[in-house]
């Protein structure tokens, strides 16, 4: 383990997914993060808040006076078309996004996108000047029959387009099961598998191995957050359930608060 998080070159980022959830009396919460956030309550972390596509345009004033990131949760590869019910990355863009998720197990499982829809997506969001947050992660079952390396990295291959670069691209590693259920890898566990898709970037595109910034997803709690971010090559978290409150998400993003005043 390391003494505390990264200080390198690579910015930590703590992004929330609110996934379905949030309505604009909601938005008190994201506000309460802007304040937050503007304090300093990140140290100098990023931080960023993915919210339900109609909440992007009302929060935009807010999110951008802080400094605070504001993100989609999906969007369609194509720029605009007859595809009914979709969002093209543009329009995420023109209602005051800058970043977008993509790949989560929850649309990979629940709306059977593969890597190969991942990877136009993401060709989108590079398209429309996005910052793509590509998420992989292995279920319990692949992950008990020794499968996790081999699954992770043939997503990474097959997801990531050739035009990333440290700055359109972040990544999430998300173990699929530890997603709301409470359960999180070792840290050992988590260093291994960050490790190896430092590398796996490395092989695939080499030029963006060392900047290109990796999240933890999956359970991160204010109470576990500090022990997670320590861990090498965690550089900040991808938040679900814990995101949809301030204090708890601000609880995680001040980890990088707490590390800055002891450093």
């Amino acid at each position: 383990m390391t003494n505390g998080p990264s200080r390198s070159e690579r910015r930590p980022l703590v992004a929330g997914n609110w996934k379905m959830n949030g309505l604009r009396k909601d938005l008190v919460e994201a506000e309460k993060i802007c304040v937050a956030a503007a304090a300093g309550e990140a140290g100098e972390a990023e931080v960023v808040i993915c919210l339900p596509a109609t909440l992007l345009i009302s929060a935009a004033p807010a999110c951008h006076a802080a400094g605070v990131g504001l993100g989609g949760q999906h969007c369609h590869g194509e720029p605009k078309g007859p595809f009914t019910g979709d969002l093209s990355a543009e329009m995420l863009r023109d209602a005051g996004a800058s970043y977008v998720i993509l790949g989560h197990s929850e649309r990979r499982a629940g709306h059977n996108e593969g890597n190969a829809a991942v990877r136009e997506k993401t060709r989108g969001a590079f398209r429309a000047g996005l910052t793509a947050i590509v998420c992989v992660g292995e279920t319990r079952g692949q992950r008990e029959a020794g499968d996790a390396l081999p699954i992770v990295g043939s997503q990474l291959t097959g997801s990531i387009p050739g035009e990333a670069t440290p700055q359109n691209l972040v990544i999430a590693y998300e173990p699929v099961w530890a997603i709301g259920t409470g359960l999180t890898p070792t840290l050992r566990d988590i260093a291994e598998m960050h490790r190896f898709i430092r590398e796996r970037v490395g092989v695939d595109l080499p030029r963006i191995r060392d900047g290109i910034r990796i999240l933890y997803g999956g359970s991160v709690k204010p109470n576990n957050a500090a022990d997670l971010m320590r861990v090498p090559n965690v550089d900040g978290a991808l938040v679900g359930g814990a995101s949809l409150t301030a204090k708890d998400f601000m609880g995680i993003a001040g980890v990088y608060r707490d590390y800055c005043l002891a450093s």
